[in-house]
């Protein structure tokens, strides 16, 4: 049996029951629509958006049971914000802080607060912004770590965080492995060697009460992914998991169910946007793919809440 873990505890993320996938890109144009996770994993109907249509942005829960979308790109790079209650109602924009970015990572930490961190403003970066428990978004802390883009993160060990893989600058111009844990003060380390395949445009998310899950992206040559990586509860990131479902980068992933995940959306070529769905047990384990509902898209974010 779970123990009970109180409202505002340090396993929030964990603990949440539902989710939401939301924002995206339907070449040419992008859109604000959403798609909420139900407790048993079910995704609905595309909600009509809310805030700023945008693309490659991240979302991460904070306050325990709510959570918040943030950056992205229109194009044009963004650092403003949108609010998700604890019933999963989007709020209007929140004028950005800190600099503006898009293929951006965020995750919870603290057990009721959140961070976004990396991405691309011009150049590739290594920024961080830390978000209350009440959703106040703070300005830039001083990058640590390798400075990339369409990286992932997710939570783990109940009040820490961990952001990992990426797409490097020249000279390297390709993916990478590489993971900067986030200690349950919202301090980022510096870069621990990369575990599995290197890899870009992916996903992570909670599953267990304490643990993580990196999942699909591309490996540039290799082509779409549906690798996966666990992460302990130490945030010590497993070799690689032979890939279920279809391999697609791009996506997003969250939690649900209080103890499972979910990863969903995403792009493959051939033939393009999806909207499947890939449930992750409390175990860790990643089913194979569920019929997509909702638009299909490349780029959204997700994140859980209630």
């Amino acid at each position: 049996m779970f123990p009970i873990i109180p409202a505002n505890s340090v396993a929030e993320e964990a603990g949440n029951s539902e989710g939401i996938f939301g924002f995206g890109r339907i070449a040419p144009s992008v859109y604000s629509i959403t798609n909420l996770v139900s407790n048993a994993g079910v995704v609905a109907t595309d909600d009509a958006g809310v805030g700023t249509a945008r693309t490659a942005l991240a979302a991460c829960s904070y306050g325990g049971d709510k959570g918040i979308f943030g950056y992205g790109n229109t194009p044009g790079q963004h650092s403003m914000t949108n609010l998700i209650s604890n019933a999963g109602v989007v709020a209007t924009d929140v004028t950005g802080v800190g600099t503006a970015r898009s293929s951006i990572a965020a995750c919870s930490y603290g057990g009721d607060k959140g961070i976004f961190g990396y991405g691309h403003s011009g150049v590739y970066t290594s920024y961080t912004n830390l978000v209350s428990n009440a959703g106040v978004v703070a300005t830039d802390t001083t990058g640590v770590g390798t400075a990339r883009l369409g990286l992932a993160a997710c939570s783990y060990g109940g009040d820490k965080g961990i952001f990992g893989f990426g797409y490097l600058p020249a000279p390297t111009d390709g993916g990478t492995a590489i993971t900067n844990k986030v200690s349950n003060a919202g301090v980022v380390a510096l870069d621990t060697a990369g575990v599995g395949t290197a890899r870009y445009y992916i996903a992570a998310c909670s599953y267990g009460g304490d643990k993580g899950i990196f999942g699909f992206g591309t490996s540039g040559t290799g082509g779409e992914q549906s690798t996966t990586n666990l992460v302990s509860n130490a945030g010590v990131v497993a070799t690689d998991t032979t890939g279920i479902g279809t391999g697609r980068s791009n996506l997003a992933a969250c939690g649900y169910g209080g103890d499972k995940g979910i990863f969903g959306f995403g792009y493959y070529n051939p033939p393009g946007l999806w909207s499947v769905t890939n449930l992750v047990s409390n175990a860790g384990v990643v089913a194979s793919d569920t019929a997509g509902v909702g638009s299909a898209r490349e780029g959204p974010a997700g994140c859980s809440f209630n």
